[in-house]
């Protein structure tokens, strides 16, 4: 028999042992916390795409992916990305048109919907031979649309490459404007099934036939890969997933099930056109649609139904079966179902191509991620240890080549006089670099550099350039320049010898390493930037360090709460912090890997838990130093270095702050540590719940793409903000601007909740352009 916490005795809240009064309450409370700091925000996850580069570029040669299934459902866009990507074939190097033989084509576009035609448009401009196979017929998906469909064909300002102009606002303008632009260009109705690369050539494979290409565009988009309402009765001939004329079902008993666009435009023209119209949504309320839609709704009035918090259960012919959020069932009175639940991408189609799905791993994946976990490990033993390959344990396998201290040693006997003189600057710069830590910092900082480079080109906004510029800056000069050049020249030419101006400076921020004060412990000058709990050692000493214990208790419980409060936990973890300088510009293309979902978020606990450890050994080592006879110094040596590999040194500072936050890097993004572990993060998360910081986002102009959550290293639902109008308040965000960058309808912006409680916008533009639909 099983038996439940409520009845059993170790859990019992009556009596029994004080395990038994105490746990229960522990439990909740820490219930109650994770929903007050992470749990009450949305948590929804990202839809599977194919995994695609710059143009629509997969990992299949010559193969490109353009239209909805870039991850924007906008027809400007979808015109766009199908001529950019005929402009990139043709910009390739090793494209030749005609180069395949009287045979082959230069082109096979695969989908014929506004993006399909464009980029046949765009190819039939640049004179190549070019073929357009379509599976059902031209714009089939605006074929479909209920008569008399509105379109919104924003940005309104967008001009995108190509033929193709956007005028039209009904449906059935809008398909005539279309054919009337692509006239000539005909469609090769063919269903193909998978793609094959042989012989230096792509194939396309439809039954019997191949096809053969040098390039080929694939513009499938959604249509026809209907969601699954996953209920009894659902394959019935009653049961659609598409309205064309709403006038066919006048009078009767209708079911539309959805919340969407395409749901509410269903029963909306159900209604007007004289049907008995129900809908049912499984939320308490129209997040994802937009706002004139919702308003046509509500003038309806009683002419549609609406029963919100409900699910459909099972359809019979005759008649329905819902159930309410309570469990209650409900049944109606039925003629026709239209499930208005939306599509998926042709995933099956890609997976059959061998063309790669963002978040699907294969042997290569994990292969990858076995290997960069071995690296790391190496690394940071490297790092701390000074293990070269085998280190101490294995001797015979090790390398001398990787032992910095011999690399100096060869130099300065090159080098020269210049080399031994301590008080030369090449002498330091030596000295420094006998130390492993003095090439990571230096690989470190060459990294954030290049990268950040990367980064300013490829987002063009005043944000991200003055944000990337500022964490070049910090982490090249205080957080290197300063402890592995500067200090050590400086002591070493008597600046900090007894007597001198600077020495009582020295003396409380770095002991002595000799007596005449030249050799410091110069590494603490970290401490200047990164606060504790994050960088913890310079708290953690045998005796204290009073200028370390004044300055880090301003920086982390005065500047940074002072900083969170104006400008959100990202003032420090996306502006100032040497963790953030690295995820921002080399994990800049890996932030759409982070996972989303309620099952994720629950990690975010992990640095809670590494905050109490900090605090703890924090608070032992206060007790030692006030009671120094008692047995608190050995609890606190016992936390921070002394029991082997559980230590909060190697536990948390080298496995989980190195290891695995560089070894997950390109995998699941580079935030892993900033989001899941980092104790600082963790405490900002706190301050971070009574913080001004928002990011607006205007209702009306979401088109629920979903965009702005896919690319967040954070795993913030950002959409299910947005859609409902909602300032973003989420205390794990980093103030990347990648969302607001992301948004293609300019929803997003950066801001502050002033005194008056009205929005005080950022100065700084954090998109390049305006895109967003009353623009």
């Amino acid at each position: 028999m099983q038996v439940s916490a409520a009845t059993s005795p170790r859990f019992s809240p009556r009596g029994g042992s004080l395990a038994g009064k105490w746990m229960p309450s522990m439990f909740e409370w820490a219930q109650h916390y994770y929903r007050w700091l992470h749990g009450q925000w949305p948590a929804g996850v990202v839809e599977k795409l194919p995994a695609l580069g710059e143009n629509g570029a997969t990992n299949l040669a010559g193969v490109r992916i353009v239209g909805d299934l870039t991850g924007i459902p906008l027809l400007k866009f979808a015109a766009d990305t199908g001529a950019r990507a005929v402009q990139a074939i043709l910009a390739e190097p090793g494209f030749l048109p005609g180069g395949g033989g009287p045979d082959v084509l230069d082109l096979a576009i695969v989908g014929g919907g506004v993006s399909g035609y464009a980029a046949a448009a765009e190819a039939r401009k640049a004179g190549l031979r070019f073929a357009l196979f379509e599976a059902q017929g031209p714009f089939a998906t605006i074929a479909d649309f209920p008569k008399g469909k509105p379109i919104y064909t924003y940005p309104t300002q967008m001009t995108p490459e190509g033929e193709i102009r956007f005028t039209a606002t009904v449906k059935e303008d809008l398909f005539d404007e279309l054919q009337a632009q692509t006239a000539g260009i005909e469609a090769t109705i063919l269903r193909v099934e998978r793609i094959e690369r042989q012989g230096g050539l792509l194939q396309l494979i439809a039954g019997t036939q191949r096809i053969r290409a040098e390039r080929v565009i694939v513009a499938i988009g959604r249509s026809g890969h209907y969601r699954k309402l996953g209920v009894p009765g659902e394959d019935s001939d009653k049961v659609y997933n598409r309205l064309h004329d709403p006038r066919d079902f006048a009078d009767r008993d209708v079911l539309v099930v959805g919340g969407g666009d395409s749901a509410l435009e269903a029963a909306i023209a159900l209604a007007r056109a004289g049907a008995h119209v129900t809908l049912s949504y499984r939320r308490a309320g129209f997040a994802r649609a937009k706002a004139e839609n919702v308003e046509a709704i509500k003038r309806l009035g009683g002419s549609v139904r609406l029963l919100l918090g409900s699910t459909l259960t099972r359809i019979d012919p005759e008649k329905v079966q819902l159930a309410n959020a309570a469990g209650n069932e409900l049944s109606l009175v039925n003629d026709v179902v239209f499930a208005m639940t939306g599509r998926e991408a042709p995933l099956d189609f890609f997976r059959r191509s061998g063309l790669a799905i963002a978040g699907e791993w294969g042997w290569r994946g994990w292969a990858g991620l076995m290997l960069m976990l071995a690296f790391s490990v190496w690394l940071f033993h490297w790092k701390k240890f000074g293990f070269s390959i085998g280190g101490e344990l294995f001797p015979a396998v090790n390398l001398p080549w990787l032992n910095p201290a011999l690399w100096v040693e060869g130099a300065r006997d090159v080098l020269g006089v210049a080399a031994g003189d301590p008080t030369s600057l090449l002498y330091t710069l030596l000295s420094s670099a006998r130390d492993p830590n003095f090439w990571y910092a230096l690989a470190y900082c060459t990294l954030v550099v290049v990268f950040g480079i990367r980064r300013v080109r490829r987002r063009r906004t005043q944000y991200v350039a003055w944000q990337t510029l500022t964490l070049v800056a910090i982490q090249c000069v205080p957080l290197f320049v300063l402890p592995q050049i500067l200090l050590p020249w400086m002591g070493r030419n008597g600046f900090f010898h007894d007597g001198a101006v600077l020495q009582p400076f020295a003396d409380v921020f770095f002991e002595r390493y000799d007596t005449l004060g030249e050799e410091r412990a110069y590494w603490r000058a970290y401490g200047f930037v990164l606060a504790w709990p994050l960088f913890v050692y310079n708290w953690f000493t045998q005796q204290p360090l009073w200028g370390w214990l004044a300055v880090g208790s301003i920086q982390t419980f005065v500047v940074i709460p002072f900083l969170v409060r104006a400008y959100g936990k990202g003032a420090y973890c996306g502006w100032i912090c040497s963790c953030g300088a690295l995820a921002e510009t080399l994990g800049d293309v890996h932030r759409h890997k982070m996972p989303h979902g309620p099952g994720v978020n629950r990690w975010n606990m992990v640095g809670q838990t590494f905050l109490v450890l900090a605090t703890l050994i924090l608070v032992l080592r206060i007790l030692s130093w006030v009671l120094p006879e008692s047995g608190f110094a050995t609890a606190y040596d016992a936390l921070v270095a002394g029991v082997p590999v559980l230590n909060y040194e190697y536990f948390v500072d080298l496995l989980f702050a190195g290891v695995l936050g560089i070894a997950f890097y390109f995998h699941f993004s580079g935030r892993v540590w900033c989001r899941f572990a980092c104790p600082l993060a963790a405490l900002m998360h706190i301050y971070a719940r009574f913080s001004r910081f928002r990011i607006f986002a205007e209702k009306k102009k979401c088109i629920s793409c979903n965009v702005c959550t896919s690319v967040c290293h954070q795993g913030i639902d950002v959409m299910n903000f947005a859609n409902k109008g909602l300032d973003m308040i989420d205390p794990e965000c980093v103030r990347c601007s990648a969302c607001v960058h992301a948004c293609p309808t300019g929803v997003l912006t950066f801001g502050s909740i002033g005194k008056d409680g009205q929005p005080v916008y950022d100065r700084l533009a954090a998109r390049s352009a305006p895109t967003s639909p009353g623009e």
